[in-house]
Order: C-alpha cells, then sequence, then structure tokens
C-alpha cells in the first residue's frame, strides 16, 4: 500500500477506453494504482455501452462526449464515394465533435482537483501543460514510435514543454526524447517505464498444436494483408496448419476478402473482438506467433504470447519488437519485410519442436520482467515524487 499520510488522486486522460494498445494499456495502469491511488479516467469519448476492457470498479470513469463519436472513416468514405449531401453531414459532425473535444477536454482539466495527471496523447499533453493547475504534477505518456518523423518528433516535443515529465515505453525512446527536450532547454525529464502484462498464465502452451495467432487492430499499419501473404505461401508447405486473428478494425474487409480469394478461409479465422479469456484460450493452444506490423512502439502482445511460452516472429520495421525479441533465443526478428524469409523461420520452428520449447521456454523468462509487481514499483516511484 501507499504510505504517505493520505491517498493522492490520480486522474488518467484518454481518448476513448474501445479496443486498442493506448486504451489496454490506461485500464491496465488504472487497475494497477487503485489500491494505492485515488484513480479516475477521463475518456473523452463513449465508444461503447463499457469499455472494452474491464476495469476495476474501484476506479472512477468519466465520460465528457456520450452523444458523438468520432466519424472520420465516414468523412472519409462520403468524399471518396462522392456523395456531397453525406459529405457536407459528415463534415459538419466532424466540425462538432473537434469542438466538443477541445472544450470539454479543457474544461475537465481546469476543474480537476487530482495532484496527479497523466495524458496519453500529444494533444492532451499541450492542454494539461496550459491549463492544467499549478500545483498539479503533470505527465505525458508517449505510446507511438516517432519513425523519424520530424514533424511527429516536433509535435511531441513542443507538447511536453509545460510537463513535468515524460513516460515512453521502450528505454531507446527514452534516450531519444531527453535528448530532444535537452536541445529544447524544456524541464521535462524522460522516464522509461515499459507496458505490462495484466497477468501471468498458470501454465503455457504445449506449443504441439499446428495453430499460429496474431493480435491487434485491424488496420493498415498492423500489415494484417502482409501476414496474409505471408500465410499463403506457408500454406503451400504447410497446408495443415491453421492461423488464428483476433482483433477489428477498419480493413476487416479487406482482410476477409483477400481470404477468400486465396481460398483460405478453411485454414484461417479472423476471431474479431475477443475478451481476455477468450484470448487466453487461444494463445494456449497457439504454438507460434508472428507479427507484420508496419509499426509497433512496444508490442505487449508479444510479451504476452511469450508469457504462455510462444516463440514470437516480427518484421523488424516494428520497432518495439526489437526491443523484445532476440534473434534466435526467443523468436526472430525479420529484416526487410521479406516474407519469404520469414515463412522460411516458420518453417524452420514448425519443423523442429524442440526448437519451439527452446525458444518458448527463454520467451517465458523475458515476459517475467513485465509482470504487474515489477511495473507498479517504476510507477510508484514516479508518482511519489510529487504531492
Amino acid at each position: 500500500m501507499y504510505t504517505g499520510e493520505s491517498m493522492k488522486k490520480v486522474s488518467i486522460l484518454s481518448l476513448h477506453l474501445g479496443y486498442g494498445g493506448i486504451e489496454k494499456s490506461v485500464v491496465n495502469l488504472a487497475n494497477l494504482l487503485v489500491n494505492d491511488f485515488e484513480v479516475e479516467i477521463i475518456s473523452t469519448y463513449k465508444l461503447d455501452h463499457s469499455p472494452a476492457f474491464e476495469i476495476n470498479p474501484q476506479v472512477k470513469l468519466t465520460y465528457l462526449i456520450e452523444k458523438y463519436k468520432p466519424n472520420r472513416e465516414e468523412w472519409k468514405q462520403s468524399l471518396k464515394k462522392i456523395k456531397p449531401i453525406t459529405f457536407i453531414k459528415e463534415t459538419y459532425k466532424a466540425l462538432v465533435v473537434l469542438f466538443l473535444r477541445r472544450s470539454k477536454t479543457i474544461k475537465a482539466i481546469k476543474n480537476c482537483n487530482s495532484e496527479i495527471i497523466i495524458s496519453t496523447r500529444d494533444l492532451f499533453n499541450k492542454w494539461l501543460g496550459e491549463y492544467g493547475k499549478k500545483k498539479t504534477y503533470k505527465i505525458g505518456w508517449e505510446h507511438n514510435h516517432h519513425h523519424q518523423d520530424i514533424s511527429y518528433i516536433n509535435k511531441v516535443v513542443t507538447s511536453c514543454k509545460q510537463l513535468d515529465t515524460l513516460v515512453l515505453v521502450s528505454d531507446s525512446l527514452r534516450s531519444f526524447y531527453k535528448k530532444e527536450m535537452k536541445k529544447r532547454n524544456y524541464k521535462c525529464k524522460c522516464v522509461y517505464i515499459p507496458n505490462m502484462l495484466d497477468r501471468m498464465p498458470q501454465q503455457s502452451s504445449s506449443l504441439s498444436e499446428k495453430r499460429l495467432i496474431s493480435i491487434g487492430r485491424l488496420s493498415r499499419e498492423k500489415g494484417f494483408t502482409d501476414l496474409i501473404e505471408v500465410f499463403y505461401l506457408l500454406h503451400q508447405k504447410k497446408p495443415d496448419w491453421h492461423l488464428d486473428i483476433v482483433g477489428d478494425g477498419a480493413e476487416k474487409n479487406k482482410i476477409v476478402d483477400m481470404i477468400y480469394r486465396y481460398q483460405l478461409d478453411k485454414v484461417v479465422t479472423v476471431h474479431g473482438y475477443l475478451n481476455r479469456d477468450q484470448i487466453d484460450e487461444l494463445l494456449s493452444h497457439s504454438s507460434l506467433y508472428v507479427m507484420t506490423s508496419y509499426t509497433e512502439s512496444f508490442g505487449i502482445v508479444l510479451i504476452e504470447a511469450m508469457s504462455y511460452g510462444i516463440p514470437c516472429l516480427a518484421y523488424t520495421s516494428a520497432e518495439g519488437a526489437n526491443d523484445l525479441i532476440v534473434n534466435d533465443q526467443n523468436g526472430y526478428l525479420i529484416e526487410d519485410r521479406d516474407p519469404n524469409k520469414m515463412v522460411e523461420k516458420l518453417v524452420e520452428l514448425i519443423d523442429d519442436k524442440k526448437k519451439r520449447q527452446e525458444l518458448g521456454k527463454n520467451g517465458k523468462k523475458t515476459s517475467m520482467n513485465y509482470t504487474p509487481d515489477r511495473i507498479k514499483d517504476s510507477w510508484h516511484k514516479l508518482l511519489k515524487k510529487k504531492g
């Protein structure tokens, strides 16, 4: 338990609480801190009747906008399909949503009486720095990788001008942003705290079933269409292996169309969104994890797979994977997004169960570095510094 005179109040600013890596991290952190702090999640949008991830009932949950939801995809479709009336309606709705997002978030920050506020987006960083109370300990929490994008780097760094601390999910990002802050003479301190597992499984996978798995949002940057290409090549060599895809998103229909076009519908299952227990059940029956993301700042799904003793394979373009996977120890990193090399390593592991077990055992050890107890210590050390 926290040993201060009274429990500090911590508010976490979240864009929404739907399915996504940042949103899962927000929920995990709130659940982690709730026994030692008074914890509140302030969510800009209410996308569904309930959050995608289970939140401890002790956590106070506040929604700022319940009537409207982001309509970027609807707006883009109206433009693409040349529907003038729909386009005007969606444009008006988008402007209303943006106005409400700004006004309600700023009002919430101004009225927040928490000793500590944690922001999860660069836009929130800026508003927190400008409108947060002077005595409030202001923390930014950056989950994305910059990919050497100068515009994005400047946006993140500038947003932290009036923050006390920026938390990064990898040590390489901490070092990078520390230098960038120093260049601008910003006082914002950079701290490395990785994301965490929400729980450790009691048993590992036997690695004996002929199943691959990949989990994530079905959006372009996650590279699931490339995964289908990889599995199509693998299917020619290992037709009795099955691929499970867990997640939902804008590219779901495109991915399903590819599966049918390549006649893989009997060996690929797109499960859509699943709850934690359902995902755990799939992982317990999986023998290999494959990530084909174009970008990945941390890759908590890799840690989750490793916690089940599953070897992981990923493209090096998924930057976070490079911090987690060690070649020939707990998995493989494939350079240049080369599908043939990916298939080559998959076949190698499919043919060698002993090797799968060796990599899986090492992966299990890797996952132990991201247990709640270890991460809790890091957050407590940070949060007890002020207030």
